[in-house]
């Protein structure tokens, strides 16, 4: 697979594509089972992927241990991401070398590649988080490290004390808010962008239908793009997709990543694949080349898509009290 680079300090080289762990534990429903999560993620970086992503929170840690053991036999030929959570605001230093250390341990690494912020804490100066950082980068727990959800703002003041390796944030077709300041301040101050859900939680892929139902812990129960009037309003933009990718013998999910990779080369998108086809399907846009026109094109019709329905951290929320 294609290689890119997240950051231009602290800078990390890694596959085009990268896999998003999350959906192995939780978050989308019943999934694969450990032994075949683990089979699927070794088969992903016999497929050329060196860029994989968890969280502690994450199945309660659950998914750090499953990645942990799944990477065990090439860990040191890929790029591991973790995220941790700052809820505390006392003794911020013992806070974040005790997640640290809490999720080596799970992960089975003496350190991370990547290590994100999950969510900026607006009581905490990011400049604090910063320092920190800095000081796990320079100990060699950590090689780099990120925030994720941040404004521009807080990416600036961040960044003056130590350079950012890669920023984390939802973007697809269906979520382009980041391109108005974001990710243009990423590509000014040398940061890498991470999207999660850059196929808009499966909607890009063309696989599912407004008839469709979510039970337990999948969080298109109250993501509001997948309520029946939301999916219907937004057979636009999967037309789009569909007649782009007749025309290129390709899929919609292929289509909707080549578009984000033709468009920010410090970008690296992270689907959560949980099947062998998809992971070479979604593998496979990082070889398809969209012509400057064919692009054009493309960015011309969306201008003129209205999306309805967003994924927000305040719904995401509810789905505890529906379990």
């Amino acid at each position: 697979m294609k290689k890119r680079i997240l950051g231009k300090q602290n800078s990390l080289t890694v596959s085009a594509v990268g896999l998003g762990c999350m959906g192995f534990s939780h978050g989308y429903g019943p999934g694969p089972g450990y032994d075949e999560s683990i089979q699927l993620i070794r088969t992903a970086y016999g497929m050329g992927c060196t860029f994989f992503d968890t969280a502690e929170s994450y199945a309660a840690g659950e998914n750090e241990k499953l990645v942990g053991e799944a990477i065990k036999p090439f860990r040191q030929n890929i790029v591991l991401a973790t995220k941790l959570h700052i809820p505390e605001e006392q003794d911020l230093e013992t806070v974040i070398r005790k997640h640290l250390d809490a999720s080596l341990k799970r992960l089975g690494t003496d350190y991370v590649d990547l290590y994100y912020q999950h969510r900026v804490n607006k009581h905490i100066p990011v400049e604090e988080v910063a320092g920190v950082m800095g000081k796990l980068i320079d100990e060699g727990k950590i090689r780099g490290w990120g925030q994720s959800q941040a404004t521009e703002e807080e990416v600036r003041r961040a960044q003056a004390v130590t350079p950012i390796t890669a920023i984390q944030s939802e973007y697809s077709m269906m979520e382009r808010m980041f391109e108005k300041d974001v990710i243009p301040a990423c590509e000014e101050l040398g940061i890498g962008f991470v999207p999660f859900s850059p196929l808009g939680g499966g909607f890009l892929s063309g696989q599912y239908t407004s008839e469709d139902t979510y039970t337990g812990d999948d969080v298109r129960r109250v993501i509001t793009r997948f309520s029946k009037d939301n999916m219907e309003a937004n057979q636009p933009l999967l037309n789009l997709l569909r007649r782009v990718a007749s025309e290129k013998g390709s899929t919609p999910a292929q289509i909707s990543l080549a578009w984000m990779l033709h468009k920010w080369d410090f970008l690296v998108p992270i689907p959560g694949m949980r099947k062998v086809e998809r992971i070479k399907e979604n593998f496979g846009a990082a070889d398809i080349v969209l012509t400057k026109e064919e692009f054009e094109q493309i960015e011309t019709e969306l201008a003129q898509i209205d999306i309805h329905g967003n994924r927000t951290d305040e719904d995401i929320a509810k789905l505890k009290d529906m379990l």
